[in-house]
């Protein structure tokens, strides 16, 4: 199988062996020349914005910028590569060079989905696709089965999250070249593991994002996001660019799906929005293997996750279920500062109501915000909803970036692993979290001056007196020390208590695999039931077709008795009784038919 290629709208494409059409949308410049390999041609205004020009002759890994009339030299916004940093050079790609050595993969199942959610530059030491390669065969023996990559895209300096990327279409260079990127994907299939991506499609970065300048028409001034002015998705020029980038990821790195980042911040006043587009473009253009697409939405929405009669999901797959999340935070820790107060009163019962109808809030009032949230999802069926006791964002947005097990410590956290694990909603893994990984996941960039400045200070206020920690105490963020903090620390598996944590995590996804999975292929909604609550416990049950699962655990101080759960028991730890003491959690399953 030849490498798949994607014909962009914009940017540097091959259309015969050695020509490359150059093509640049441009509303704010009156002239536009591109220099290709150290040589200037004026490119020829094409109408409604846009400058083309072909040349021919052009080798993979030719060098080329675009020069305003006023001499400013930009990278290309749809690059397929840079050269090194973000405002340097673009490299001409051929999409065709790399040869896949897993061209037989045709993806896997939704319902066996385990994510293991990676930062490139803090999985291993290099911080690069190559070195994770390496890794890929312990991640597969463990029983994870899909790995979602942090944002790729290209971003100002080299160290960062991803989430301020400005170069859509360019895996960050830091990481190393899109063959690597490839190689590391081709990897992951040879080892049955799926590989989705993070993507980011409601603003840029800070630095190296020269569309304001190009095209002030990609945005809309009047429409402001957290990070900026909002992008005008009805906009033809700029909707190509945001829609094919899926596309682009999708095919050209034969990826089987997409994460999409706040996507409530996504505003688009098109007949059809903009994120139906794109869903039902990728579902017509894409169909030789499953492909997964889920959604980060604080709104708790469920119209962009219908199911079809067979079950299939039409537009997206499963939506990031942060409620979950938060009302286990409570639980396990008692923290309640922030957006943490929605969750405050009886924890247990929010927990159960998530795992048993999928939101928390279907519509009541928000403490924080004082308005209702959320829609009701009890008919949404379990595999709808990704679940997770900690991730990027929940980790890394603390001032000092504390994992869960230092939070609320190692037993309470593996009752909480426990639970993850073996609910039937899609389960994610953050990285580390599989063997009691203690190193902390800081928030880090790469910027300096006035950005760099303004970044230290912002982040500084931010937690003046937040959760305990001062302002002067957060680490600094454009600090080389704070990236190397936040790396995963390898030699910890090895440990005794790091083996034993992997123990854990290997006996529960086996027990996932085997168990559960079957249940979820004709798992539908309104399945789930609270049997009981009390202070620190919760026991919930789901009745599908093919059995009957259920769950009850207890953080609590007081030994709580074992309500009448159907089936044997599949699960439990430490160990099977007919009370659970505090720091416990027993799992039973009961096969046939629902009643």
């Amino acid at each position: 199988m030849e490498s798949k290629s994607f014909l962009k709208s914009w940017g540097a494409e091959y259309v015969a062996a050695d020509t490359v059409r150059f093509r640049l949308w441009a509303t704010g410049q009156q002239k536009i020349t591109l220099r290709l390999s150290g040589q200037e041609r004026e490119m020829t205004p094409a109408g409604d914005g846009w400058f083309e020009l072909e040349a021919a002759g052009v080798a993979p890994g030719a060098e080329y910028n675009f020069v305003l009339a006023d001499g400013t030299v930009v990278p290309d916004p749809a690059a397929r590569a840079q050269k090194a940093e973000v405002n340097g050079p673009s490299l001409v790609i051929d999409p065709a060079g790399y040869a896949w050595q897993n061209s037989d993969w045709k993806g896997r199942p939704w319902t066996e989905t385990v994510v293991y959610e990676m930062h490139m530059g803090t999985f291993t030491p290099e911080g690069t696709f190559r070195a994770a390669i390496d890794k890929l065969p312990w991640l597969a023996e463990l029983g994870v089965t899909m790995i979602e990559v942090m944002p790729l895209s290209q971003f100002g300096g080299n160290r960062g999250w991803g989430y301020d990327g400005v170069l859509l279409y360019a895996p960050h260079s830091a990481y190393g070249t899109p063959d690597d990127f490839k190689a590391f994907v081709d990897a992951a299939h040879g080892h049955g593991l799926s590989v989705v991506l993070d993507i980011v499609l409601n603003h840029f970065g800070p630095e190296g994002n020269y569309l304001p300048l190009l095209s002030p028409d990609f945005f809309h001034k009047e429409r402001m996001t957290p990070w900026g002015a909002g992008i005008a998705y009805d906009v033809d020029a700029a909707r190509r660019y945001i829609e094919e980038a899926p596309l682009f990821w999708l095919q050209e790195y034969y990826l089987d799906g997409l994460r999409f980042d706040a996507i409530d911040q996504i505003e688009d006043p098109s007949d059809k929005h903009v994120l139906i587009d794109i869903a039902e473009r990728i579902r017509a253009e894409i169909t030789d293997r499953p492909i997964h697409l889920t959604t980060e939405d604080c709104r708790n929405v469920i119209f962009l996750h219908p199911r079809a009669e067979d079950g299939s999901a039409p537009l997206f797959t499963g939506e990031w279920n942060d409620d979950l999340h938060n009302a286990v935070h409570v639980f396990a820790t008692g923290e309640t500062h922030a957006y943490y107060q929605d969750f405050a009163s009886e924890p247990e019962k929010r927990i159960a109501r998530a795992l048993t109808e999928g939101f928390v809030y279907q519509g009541e009032v928000s403490a924080q915000s004082g308005e209702k949230r959320g829609v009701k999802s009890t008919g949404q069926p379990p595999v709808a909803f990704v679940d997770f006791i900690q991730n990027h964002d929940q980790v890394g947005n603390r001032a000092q970036g504390e994992r869960l097990i230092d939070l609320a410590g190692a037993d309470r956290t593996k009752v909480m692993l426990s639970m993850l694990l073996l609910s039937p909603h899609i389960p994610l893994i953050f990285m580390g979290e599989e063997y009691g990984e203690t190193n902390p996941f800081l928030f880090f960039t790469d910027f300096h001056g006035d950005l760099a400045k303004a970044v230290r200070e912002g982040r500084a206020r931010e937690f003046q007196g937040h959760a305990g920690h001062e302002g002067e105490s957060v680490p600094d963020p454009n600090a080389k020390a704070t990236f190397e903090m936040s790396k995963l620390d390898w030699k910890k598996r090895e440990s005794e208590e790091g083996k034993a944590w992997l123990a854990l995590t290997r006996e529960l996804l086996a027990l996932r695999q085997q168990h559960l999975v079957p249940l979820l292929a004709t798992a539908g909604g309104d399945a789930g039931k609270v049997v009981k609550t009390a202070e620190g416990f919760f026991a919930v049950t789901w009745a599908f077709p093919r059995g009957t699962l259920s769950m009850a655990l207890n953080i609590g101080e007081t030994t709580q008795p074992l309500p009448d759960l159907p089936g044997d028991t599949l699960f439990a730890w430490p160990q099977a009784a007919d009370a659970l003491p505090q720091n416990s959690i027993i799992v039973r399953l009961a096969s046939g038919d629902a009643t």
